[in-house]
């Protein structure tokens, strides 16, 4: 951030959009809930972008300057992605300002309005300089305009469209029958919630799903989009294999693996059915997690980042479906089409291992996880 901004911002008073800091606490739970409270307060606020200048005495704007050089914005972040739903796009950055270093924290504005607090459901605004709970009435409006909490189009903050693969952007339009030119593209891009265009400043970011679905280096923003294989057999390859890219890649690197890990006649394919239903239906606002696939004598275990939500107004108890964005993307462009099955995925899984052994299912609200626990090999007769 420019130094005239900072010395702008300085000058006015605490507002909807505007929270100074003396110092912000990352490393308690009191802290860490302080902080989500604040940035989702500012988030949900009407106007542009919101900032929380660190090093400034609120009452009297004293700048104090601030030590804590292990703030940064990877740390800021994992605090606000694992306690604010949907995830609230954020930056982070050290400015000097004279002799004393003030930490800015920038809320951009998101398109997924109202933003809500993990552990107890509420939902802040700011009102003037103060933090207050939104009224009924307040969360209703921000409903009635957002008609969905789709995290997959959330832009993500300082990502580039150089990071997208445009054939296979291409192919995508392809399927859907829309012809794509160097022209166009951008255009058709926008359109389909790939990229997002900032009000603000008039930079165009990738999405969440635009990353996921069309970009090979995805890593570089999401970290978390990762398959960990920890693999305890010996003599097969023991060890630990981190699998990253898009959802794509990660299907065909997954499958790749587990055919050399896994003996021949063990049902490999019902455990690729459980890492497909993980890479669709994961809980991708989870950053501090991955997906994690451990493999043992007496087990192969499939584990998914967010439990799975029973939709409450279906009277066949099903579960409510994350990622409908990506859904779309992942059949049109999959052509092994291992998303578009007659039966449905469980029914897959326990129908490899009908003479074999039960498979158990995890879903655990606590530990906001879902589990798949297969037999392991020495159930199979090799």
């Amino acid at each position: 951030m420019e130094f005239r901004k900072v010395k702008n911002l300085l000058k006015k008073e605490e507002s909807t959009k505007l929270d100074f800091k003396r110092k912000i606490d990352i490393y308690t739970d009191s802290g860490k809930k302080e902080l989500a409270k604040d940035v989702c307060a500012i988030a949900n606020s009407r106007g542009g972008r919101g900032y929380i200048i660190i090093g400034v005495e609120d009452k009297t704007k004293e700048i104090v300057g601030i030590e804590d050089m292990d703030l940064n914005e990877e740390s800021i972040q994992q605090v606000i992605s694992s306690r604010c739903v949907p995830p609230i796009p954020i930056a982070f950055e050290f400015v000097k300002y004279g002799a004393k270093g003030l930490g800015v924290i920038t809320i951009f504005s998101g398109a997924q309005k109202p933003y809500q607090i993990r552990d107890n459901g509420a939902f802040y605004i700011r009102r003037g300089s103060t933090t207050d709970t939104m009224k009924k009435e307040e969360v209703i409006s921000y409903l009635s305009e957002s008609l969905s909490f789709n995290i997959e189009v959330s832009p993500i903050v300082n990502s580039s469209i150089n990071t997208l693969n445009y054939s296979t952007i291409d192919r995508y339009f392809a399927s859907k029958g829309i012809e794509i030119s160097e022209e166009n593209r951008i255009e058709f891009m926008d359109a389909a919630a790939i990229t997002y265009i900032d009000k603000d400043s008039g930079n165009r970011m990738v999405t969440l799903g635009g990353l996921l679905i069309f970009s090979d280096v995805n890593s570089i923003y999401l970290p978390h989009n990762m398959i960990k294989v920890i693999n305890r057999l010996e003599g097969r390859k023991s060890g630990v294999t981190v699998l990253q890219g898009s959802l794509l890649t990660l299907l065909e690197l997954s499958e790749n693996l587990l055919e050399t890990i896994l003996p021949s006649k063990y049902p490999v394919n019902s455990i690729c059915e459980a890492i497909n239903n993980a890479i669709l239906y994961r809980d991708y606002s989870l950053h501090g997690k991955v997906i994690e696939i451990i493999i043992s004598e007496n087990s192969v275990i499939v584990s998914s980042p967010g439990a799975m939500i029973l939709n409450n107004n279906d009277k066949n108890h099903s579960y409510i479906k994350r990622n409908m964005w990506i859904y779309d993307k992942l059949i049109a462009l999959d052509h092994k089409k291992r998303y578009l099955k007659p039966y449905p995925g469980f029914s897959i899984m326990k129908k490899g291992f009908k003479n074999i052994g039960r498979i158990k299912f995890v879903n655990s609200l606590e530990e906001n996880i879902f589990k798949v626990i297969f037999p392991g090999i020495k159930n199979i007769s090799l």
